[in-house]
C-alpha cells in the first residue's frame, strides 16, 4: 500500500509542477517540460516496482505527461507546433543518450565512486534508448495526428476530453508495445513481460484520464503566446 499512496502523491506532484512550468514560462515552458520529461522518464524506467501483485516500471507518470503536453500544445497552438515539440523531445532524448554512452567509456579514477552507479543506471541505455526513441517517435506523431482528426470531428471546447483520451488511448497502446518489445523482450520471463506491458498501458491510461482536468485548467491560462 505504501507504493500506491506514494504513487498518488507522485502523480499529483508531477501535475502540479507541469502546471507551474506552463504558468510561469508559457509555451516555452511546455517545450522545456517535454525535454525534461523524456530524459527523466528514461532514467526512471530502469527501476521496477511492485503494486497490487503486479510488476511495473517507474517512469510511466513522467512519460505520460509528455502526451499531456503535446495535446495541450496541439489544442492551443496547433498541430504544427505539437509536431515541433515531438521533434524537440526526440532530439533531447537522442542527445542525452549519445552523451551518456560516451561518458561511460571513460576509465574512472581509482577512488571514483560514481561510475558503478552510472553504469547500473545507464548500462541498459542502448536497448532502452532504442525502444524509447522508436516508441516515442511513432506514438507521439500518431497522438498528434489522431488528436487533430478528433478535433475536426469533435471541435467543441467541452469535447476536449474526447480528443485527449481518444488520441492517448490509441497512441499509448502503440507506445507500450513498441517500447516493451524492444527494451524488455528476453530480459524478463514472458510472464513478467506481459505484466509490464499490461500494467504500463493501464497505468498510462489512468494517468491520461486523471490528467483531463489538468489540461482543461491549463487551457484557461493566459500567456503571451495565446
Amino acid at each position: 500500500m505504501f507504493n500506491f499512496g506514494w504513487g498518488v502523491l507522485f502523480v499529483l506532484v508531477n501535475f502540479a509542477l507541469f502546471l507551474l512550468c506552463y504558468r510561469m514560462l508559457g509555451k516555452t515552458g511546455l517545450y522545456a517540460w517535454v525535454a525534461a520529461a523524456v530524459i527523466l522518464a528514461n532514467i526512471q524506467v530502469v527501476k521496477t516496482i511492485g503494486m497490487f501483485g503486479f510488476v511495473m516500471t517507474l517512469g510511466n507518470t513522467m512519460y505520460g505527461t509528455i502526451y499531456l503536453t503535446t495535446d495541450l500544445i496541439n489544442e492551443k497552438y496547433g498541430e504544427k507546433e505539437a509536431k515541433k515539440a515531438v521533434w524537440f523531445g526526440f532530439f533531447f532524448l537522442l542527445m542525452s543518450t549519445a552523451i551518456m554512452q560516451m561518458a561511460l567509456v571513460f576509465q574512472p579514477q581509482e577512488t571514483d565512486f560514481g561510475d558503478p552507479a552510472l553504469q547500473t543506471i545507464f548500462g541498459l541505455a542502448p536497448r532502452i534508448a532504442l525502444g524509447s526513441l522508436a516508441a516515442y517517435f511513432v506514438s507521439q506523431l500518431l497522438d498528434v495526428k489522431i488528436f487533430s482528426k478528433l478535433r475536426a470531428k469533435f471541435p467543441s471546447r467541452n469535447q476536449l476530453w474526447i480528443r485527449i483520451n481518444g488520441s492517448i488511448g490509441v497512441s499509448q497502446m502503440v507506445d507500450t508495445l513498441i517500447f516493451c518489445t524492444i527494451a524488455f523482450a528476453g530480459e524478463y520471463s514472458w510472464g513478467i513481460w506481459w505484466d509490464i506491458v499490461i500494467t504500463t498501458y493501464v497505468l498510462k491510461f489512468i494517468i491520461a484520464i486523471a490528467s483531463t482536468p489538468v489540461i482543461y485548467w491549463a487551457r484557461s491560462f493566459r500567456t503571451k503566446e495565446a
